[in-house]
């Protein structure tokens, strides 16, 4: 792990809290909220476009050619982007209850069966190597993983928190469909809880390539740090944005 480029986010940070009371503004939480939905579903192979999802999801209108699961897949995450702020002004621990709840938004209309369930079938990640483990093993395995976070939640730096949470939910890969948008909410909410802003993975070929070369490193332990390394790098440039959209001098 690189720990100048922690430090470089820590000084970021530091400055972003000055402008505190800026930061609470309604139009620009609301063009975050339309951004990360529209990156977040692109990834995973959603057709919409930016001016598109601001559409559907803040002027309620439908797109002509578009599916409805798209449409679904918009809805659902702006409503999972309110739950984590909820979470968050609650002040709300993360718990298995709430990532249940989570992925129940997520996959609400598109999934009934298995919305908010853990998968009891084997699963394949499109365009990974990786074979992620058996249903039978997922219990046991996501206990291990709350218990990781209550062991880690108050040791580890937030980023690199977020970061563990996130590639261990990845490679888990706990429920039939919907894991990709569910586990970037995660990443998100341990960041929001910590004061930080949306950090938010980019939906271009070239970002997703990034994003899964950094984590199939981790997967196929070849390099266990380079998925941490990934998101303090995507943290920096949301930082950084967020400093020239405040106006800091």
């Amino acid at each position: 792990m690189n720990l100048s480029l922690l430090k470089e986010a820590d000084s970021l940070k530091q400055r972003l809290d000055t402008l505190r009371a800026k930061l609470d503004n309604y139009k620009i939480r609301e063009a975050f909220q339309v951004e990360f939905t529209y990156e977040s579903n692109r990834i995973e192979g959603n057709t919409l476009t930016l001016s598109e999802t601001q559409l559907v999801i803040n002027e309620g209108m439908t797109i002509g050619g578009k599916s409805i699961r798209e449409h679904l897949e918009a809805i659902n995450h702006k409503e999972a982007i309110l739950f984590v702020e909820d979470i968050v002004s609650q002040k709300l621990d993360f718990s298995e209850y709430l990532l249940k709840q989570l992925h129940g938004i997520v996959l609400h209309g598109i999934d009934r069966e298995n919305a908010g369930r853990y998968r009891n079938v084997p699963v394949l990640i499109s365009g990974s190597t990786y074979m992620p483990p058996q249903p039978y093993l997922v219990p046991k395995l996501m206990e291990d993983y709350f218990r990781f976070y209550e062991t880690e939640k108050d040791n580890l730096h937030p980023i690199v928190l977020s970061a563990e949470m996130h590639e261990k939910l990845v490679t888990i890969h706990p429920f039939i469909d919907g894991n990709g948008r569910t586990l970037r909410l995660v990443m998100n909410l341990i960041l929001l809880q910590q004061g930080y802003p949306l950090a938010i993975i980019g939906g271009s070929s070239e970002n997703r390539i990034k994003y899964y070369e950094a984590l199939q490193q981790v997967q196929n332990g070849e390099n266990k740090t380079a998925f941490v390394g990934y998101i303090i790098e995507i943290m920096i440039q949301s930082l950084k944005r967020y400093l020239v959209i405040l106006g800091e001098n």
